[in-house]
C-alpha cells in the first residue's frame, strides 16, 4: 500500500507536480521565500526610484535611478513612500510614518538577510522531508520561517527608532539621505570595529552549522520550531546588525549598497574562518576615519 501511495505515474504532468508539492513542500516554501525577496527588492526598488526624483542633485547613484521609468502605483504605496522620504523626523503623523519606517527597515531585512538564511531553511525542509518519510510528524517550514522573520521585524523597530534619532540629531534633510559628518563616520566605525568582535565570530559559527543546531532542537511542536525560528534570526541579527548601520552612512535607500550587503552576509556566512570578517572591518574602519577626520 504505501508503494501505491506516492506512485503517482497515472496523472498527467501538472497533477504530478501538484502531488510533489504536497508530499514534499521543499519547493514550494523556497518558492515562496524566492517570492518574498523578490517582492521586497520591487517595492524598495520603487522607493528608490521615487526618492531620487525628489533628491537634490549631485547625490551619488541618484542620476541612473531618475533615468528609469517610474511605474504607476496605487495609492497606498505612494503614501507608504511618501512618509519613508519625508524632510526631517516626524514631519508627517508621528502615528503613522514610525509604522512606515518600520515596514521599509522589515522589506530591506527581507531583502538583503533572508536569502542567507536559505541553507538554514533548505536544511529543515530536508531534515523534515526526512521524517515525513519515516512517518513521524514534522512542523511546516514555514513556522521556522515566520520566526526567523519576526526577531528581524523586532530589529526593524530598532532601526526604525535610531532613524528617527539621528534624523533628529541632524535636524534637516529627507528622512532617509546619508546620514554625514559624525553621525556616519560613528555608524561606519561601530560597524567595522564589531567585524573584529568576539561576540560576531559566536554569531557567525551558529550561523555557519544550521544542521547540527536543528537536529539537535528538532521538535513536532510547532510553538518549539517557531521559537527555534527565532533563536537563529537572533543569531542572524547577532552577524548582522552592524552591517545594517552602514546603510546610514550611504542612505537608507542606496540599492547598489543594500545589494553589497546581501551579497556580503551570503558570502560571510558560507565561508569558514575570520579573514572576510576582518577585511572588511579594515575597509569599514578606514572609511570612517577618513569621514571623521573630513568632519572635524
Amino acid at each position: 500500500m504505501s508503494g501505491e501511495q506516492h506512485d503517482f505515474s497515472h496523472l498527467d504532468r501538472a497533477g504530478r507536480a501538484t502531488a510533489g508539492v504536497a508530499r514534499s513542500p521543499r519547493r514550494a516554501v523556497m518558492l515562496t521565500i524566492g517570492m518574498g525577496v523578490a517582492l521586497a527588492w520591487l517595492l524598495l526598488g520603487a522607493m528608490a526610484i521615487r526618492g531620487a526624483e525628489s533628491s537634490p542633485a549631485g547625490v551619488p547613484g541618484d542620476m541612473l535611478l531618475k533615468n528609469l521609468p517610474s511605474l504607476p502605483l496605487p495609492s497606498v504605496l505612494d503614501r507608504f513612500f511618501a512618509l519613508c522620504l519625508a524632510p526631517a523626523p516626524l514631519a508627517g503623523p508621528a502615528g503613522l510614518q514610525a509604522p512606515a519606517l518600520v515596514l521599509m527597515w522589515f522589506l530591506m531585512a527581507v531583502a538583503t538577510m533572508l536569502p542567507s538564511a536559505a541553507p538554514l531553511i533548505r536544511t529543515y525542509c530536508e531534515i523534515a522531508d526526512t521524517a515525513r518519510i519515516k512517518g513521524e510528524p514534522a512542523v511546516h517550514p514555514l513556522v521556522l520561517v515566520a520566526g526567523y522573520l519576526t526577531t528581524w521585524l523586532g530589529a526593524s523597530v530598532g532601526f526604525t527608532l535610531l532613524t528617527l534619532a539621528i534624523y533628529a540629531f541632524a535636524g534637516s534633510g529627507r528622512m532617509l539621505d546619508p546620514a554625514i559628518g559624525i553621525a556616519g563616520g560613528a555608524a561606519l566605525l561601530v560597524a567595522g570595529l564589531y567585524q573584529f568582535s568576539g561576540l560576531k565570530q559566536a554569531c557567525l559559527e551558529k550561523c555557519r552549522n544550521p544542521f547540527l543546531i536543528l537536529f539537535a532542537n528538532w521538535s513536532a511542536k510547532p510553538a518549539r520550531i517557531f521559537r527555534l525560528g527565532l533563536e537563529q534570526g537572533a543569531w542572524c541579527l547577532g552577524c548582522c546588525w552592524a552591517l545594517m548601520l552602514v546603510m546610514f552612512a550611504v542612505g537608507a535607500m542606496n540599492l547598489f549598497w543594500m545589494a553589497l550587503i546581501g551579497l556580503f552576509t551570503l558570502i560571510e556566512k558560507q565561508t569558514t574562518g575570520r579573514v572576510v570578517s576582518r577585511v572588511a572591518g579594515a575597509i569599514l574602519l578606514v572609511w570612517a576615519a577618513a569621514l571623521l577626520l573630513v568632519s572635524a
